[in-house]
């Protein structure tokens, strides 16, 4: 390309490379802030999940996190290790569990929201408050257009 020439789509104008820019940067941020009370940015999305509405089955995890199935399992392993989940017996499924938060992963909660309401703020900061309620709207409704699951 020569130099006078501009790229048919710049960075700057691809949703796609601005979305991910902001994504792995808040990624990263959160996943630091969270090692210093023990959890890891892999585990956050299911804890979230069990805090919005403990006793799920594993399959309702899985969509609710938008992950692989065998991905959900392999992290309630690890919740399992931390003493941050319990599986149940199903009582109408002799196949299916249900995921419970332990007490240790009810306790955690408050510290580990604040932590991700802290993060948010630094990153939406620089935004008015009606700013900061549009990007939500917009962001929202490009997701519910193809998840229309996740976001209700």
């Amino acid at each position: 390309m020569d130099e006078d020439q501009q790229p048919a789509l710049p960075r700057q104008s691809s949703f796609g490379w601005l979305i991910a820019v902001l994504s792995a940067d808040l990624a990263a941020t959160l996943d630091e802030r969270l090692k210093e009370i023990g959890l890891s940015l892999n585990v956050w999305p299911s804890l979230f999940a069990l805090w919005e509405q403990d006793g799920l089955t594993q399959t309702e995890l899985t969509n609710r996190c938008n992950t692989a199935h065998y991905t959900t399992t392999r992290l309630l392993d690890t919740l399992e290790k931390m003493q941050l989940v319990e599986r149940r017996p199903h009582p109408n499924s002799r196949r299916a569990h249900l995921v419970y938060l332990t007490e240790k992963g009810k306790n955690i909660e408050h510290q580990a929201t604040e932590i991700a309401k802290s993060v948010n703020a630094e990153f939406l900061g620089d935004l008015e408050l009606n700013e900061q309620q549009q990007i939500f709207r917009l962001i929202s409704k490009v997701i519910s257009k193809r998840h229309p699951d996740l976001i209700k």
